[in-house]
């Protein structure tokens, strides 16, 4: 298995900055299927009493008082520690069945209009991972892994 985790240049504007994916060698008929990680979930504190200065493109014509787009992606993300036990979780429950482990800084600030994976449906060939829903799952946080099987290859050839 590669594991790959990329290290900002300078330092970064705020804790919560790593995005994390995995690569899973076989999954519902596809190989190599991409799954992106993120936090599903967080306290209504932590996205409202954030400061976004400098973390986000901000919307000139939107009201202030609207919290700006682009949050969620922040939110979504991972904190080093954070990364490091999903790192450690996954390598130790499934290592045989990965490929790859990777991990970027955000780049800041995030542009408009970018949204969030807890924005997305569920489609015929999109979905989550719903790891806190795996009894085994030890980490204190919640973590979902977001895939698109139509990005991804068949296992077997279709003649």
């Amino acid at each position: 298995m590669d594991i790959s985790i990329n290290t900002p240049a300078s330092p970064l504007p705020t804790e919560r900055a790593y995005s994390l994916s995995m690569v899973i060698r076989s999954f519902k008929g596809r190989r190599d299927v991409e799954v992106h990680l993120f936090r599903s979930r967080w306290n209504r504190s932590e996205e409202s009493e954030s400061d976004y200065t400098g973390l986000i493109e901000l919307d000139a014509s939107a009201p202030k008082t609207v919290l700006p787009e682009g949050r969620k992606v922040i939110l979504e993300s991972f904190t080093a520690d954070e990364r490091d036990l999903i790192i450690n979780y996954l390598k130790e429950q499934y290592s045989t069945r990965l490929t790859a482990i990777n991990s970027n800084p955000l780049s800041f600030p995030v542009p408009v209009g970018l949204a969030g994976f807890t924005e997305i449906q569920p489609g015929k060939d999109a979905g989550f991972i719903e790891f806190e829903k795996i009894p085994s799952y030890p980490l204190k946080f919640p973590l979902k892994g977001y895939f698109d099987l139509s990005r991804h290859l068949p296992l077997a050839d279709e003649d």
